[in-house]
């Protein structure tokens, strides 16, 4: 089977799990790993994995399928980074969904649904690995049920919510404002990517969060 990977991140975290699925599956499949839509040449599958375009038609013609990967229980959290979103609103169950890829984002058919729980005190390392494992097991699926893949409608019962692009500003800290209170936003920032930040005295500090025995 030719298989494309689109990530348009190459630190994003879910490279790792990638790098990882591509060993375990080289042969048995033609595998591409992309960074830009420009560079699909067409093939059977065609996965999103924290892609920042959109993906129009005339790329998708080139694949028999094309699915996306997409943290929340759609038609809820449509948009960018869900999981972080409802982190921060304190949730703890989530949903993994993989979808059909459609021009209007997050819109497609339900392919398969996952359920999976992230705990209390997990840091942006150990948020990425729970989500990442999962998202493998649910490309694995996919390729091993290729010719038989359901498809089912997003349910139009559920009004749709959107989320927004996070931006820097969004790692911001309060320095007036205590640890317990923004312990959720400083544990899920990435600090090379989206460091946790804040300004004192006039100058720009990076803040680093790490676990520790004892």
């Amino acid at each position: 089977m030719k298989v494309t990977i689109l990530c348009s991140d190459p630190t994003h975290p879910v490279n790792r799990w990638l790098g990882l699925w591509m060993e375990d599956n080289r042969e048995n499949h033609e595998i591409a790993l992309l960074r830009k839509a420009s560079e699909i040449v067409g093939g059977d599958i065609l996965f999103l994995v924290s892609c920042s375009e959109i993906i129009l038609a005339t790329h998708r013609e080139q694949y028999k399928k094309t699915l996306v990967l997409h943290a929340s229980d759609l038609p809820l959290g449509r948009g960018w980074s869900p999981h972080i979103w409802q982190l921060l609103d304190g949730q703890t169950e989530f949903t993994l969904t993989m979808l059909e890829a459609e021009d209007s984002v997050d819109s497609g058919n339900i392919v398969k649904k996952e359920k999976f729980h992230i705990g209390e005190t997990a840091l942006w390392n150990e948020i990425s690995d729970i989500i990442g494992s999962r998202q493998m097991a649910l490309i694995d699926y996919a390729v091993n049920n290729f010719d038989n893949l359901p498809s089912i409608e997003q349910n139009k019962d559920v009004k749709p919510t959107y989320y927004g692009r996070r931006t820097p500003k969004d790692s911001e800290i309060d320095p007036d404002k205590t640890i317990a209170e923004q312990f959720d936003l400083i544990r899920v920032c990435d600090p090379d990517r989206y460091p946790a930040h804040f300004q004192m005295r006039g100058q720009k500090y990076k803040l680093i969060l790490e676990k520790i025995d004892g």
